[in-house]
């Protein structure tokens, strides 16, 4: 019989076992967003254990889990109308994602040891990514506050497939490979409360802000036409508050649903 990962409730507070797992090499975890479970890890052996017990190609990076506008700021290139788009959604407490540009200043969190291989795709993008839910939130801002290591994450279940919200849809290889479990159904559900595990969103928003070869969009400054523009490349959780968000912020902005996979 395959033995399972350690499983705790959340509380309500960060769970030090699951921080201590995090600190140490190749540690990897299963915890809760507003969206159902993720693996988080830390570093190149995790995010290979993660890539192994997601049953998912090693071509598609994760996200990286920002813990605050200034960490984002850091790591990522922005200009001002994506930094205040990024704002409203931090300020309303709105998940989201966008497809932005590693900054120099910024890839030298990323340890030294491969992981930039799993985190960015060919154009040296990821999907940075905000107000995803306070039980993983907790992790990613202790340790970027305290240690300065980055939180990468994908979802929690086999590749192409949902969890449900439930810490019971993972999957038995993802409960056996990693080294803890911290479940919180309640949570999860809270969030969409008029949803069942068929209806509610089991993925975030995610937003291209950047062009073919990986540049930047440029700023729009009110004129309308100005291409490229953010593409609107994944829907999910909060979809019609975010398309709102995007036309009060760019004049012209795209729905390509899947362009970026």
């Amino acid at each position: 019989m395959t033995e399972t990962a350690v499983c705790r409730q959340w509380s309500g507070n960060i769970d030090p076992d699951a921080l201590e797992v995090l600190r140490k090499p190749g540690g990897i975890i299963v915890s809760p967003t507003k969206v159902g479970y993720i693996i988080i890890t830390t570093d190149e052996r995790g995010l290979d254990r993660k890539f192994d017990v997601k049953e998912r190609a090693r071509n598609k990076p994760g996200v990286v889990l920002c813990s605050s506008i200034n960490q984002l700021e850091d790591l990522a290139v922005l200009n001002n109308e994506i930094l205040n788009f990024y704002q409203d959604h931090w300020d309303h407490d709105i998940l989201l994602g966008c497809i932005l540009p590693w900054s120099e200043s910024g890839k030298s969190f990323i340890p030294d040891d491969g992981s930039q291989n799993y985190m960015m795709d060919k154009r040296e993008t990821s999907c940075f990514v905000i107000r995803f839910g306070t039980p993983s939130e907790q992790f990613a801002e202790v340790l970027w506050e305290e240690d300065q290591k980055l939180c990468f994450a994908s979802s929690a279940n086999p590749s192409g497939q949902g969890n449900r919200g439930i810490v019971s849809g993972i999957g038995s290889k993802i409960e056996s490979g990693v080294d803890m479990i911290v479940a919180a159904d309640e949570y999860v559900a809270s969030i969409q409360p008029n949803s069942s595990e068929k209806t509610r969103y089991e993925q975030g928003v995610m937003i291209s802000m950047v062009d073919e070869q990986g540049v930047l969009v440029p700023e729009q400054k009110g004129q309308r036409g100005v291409l490229p523009a953010p593409t609107l490349i994944r829907k999910g959780l909060s979809v019609d508050k975010i398309t709102n968000l995007l036309s009060d912020h760019f004049n012209t902005w795209d729905f390509r649903q899947g362009a970026y996979y």
